[in-house]
This record gives C-alpha cells, structure tokens and sequence, in this order.
C-alpha cells in the first residue's frame, strides 16, 4: 500500500484547507490511518487518526476542535480539515497507516510523502 497526501500549499491564516491522504491498495478494518506534522527544526507531531473499520476518532488534545479527520471512502483516504489556520500550522502533514490506536510516530509502519502547508500572515 502506498499513500499520497494533497492539499498542501500557500494558504493565508484563518483560511480552512482540507488535506487529503489517499491509499494505493486496500486498508483493512484492523487498520488506524494517522495524520501527523512536522514543522521546521521541529519533531513529527501526532495531530489524531481514524480507525478504518469502526471509523472512531481520536485527536491530539491540542487540535480538538479545529482539526477534524473524515473517512473518504470513495478516495480510500482520510481528509483532515484544519479550521481558523494559523502561522504555527506551517509544516509538512504527513498520513500514515498503522494497526493500532497510537500518537506515536513509531507505531505506523506506512507513510506518505506529505504535503507542505505554508500560512501566510
């Protein structure tokens, strides 16, 4: 399986981009499709997932609220859609596939390229 982010871009702050993040290959219910960021000199960042079978969400506390993950069965993806975009959203969002529920970067075995985000003040 491979997984391709879009959306990225030059978007302004306050703006909403959707990101999206789709799979080459079949993702099985017992599988957790991540998304996380990596900003400038800054460690990848946990932003929450969504188990593909039951389709539960989960997020990073910080992000509640203004980042919100979808299913896009018909793209075999995920979409993570970030609201009221700030400066500090700056970063490459990266999707990834693992087998559980997890923050941690190490738990997903299959990532995507990541697509850049840059905010405009």
């Amino acid at each position: 399986v491979q997984l391709q982010a879009s959306g990225g871009g030059l978007v302004q702050a306050g703006g909403s981009p959707r990101l999206s993040c789709a799979a080459s290959g079949r993702i099985f219910s017992s599988h957790v499709m991540g998304w996380f960021r990596q900003a400038p000199g800054k460690e990848r960042e946990f932003l929450g997932g969504l188990t593909w079978g039951g389709g539960r969400v989960f997020y990073k506390d910080s992000v509640k609220g203004r980042f919100t993950i979808a299913k896009d069965s018909a793209k075999n993806g995920v979409n993570l859609q970030i609201d009221s975009l700030k400066p500090e959203d700056t970063a490459v969002y990266y999707c990834a596939r693992g087998n559980h529920r997890d923050s941690d970067p190490k738990a997903y075995y299959v990532w995507g390229q990541g697509t850049l985000v840059t905010v405009s003040s």
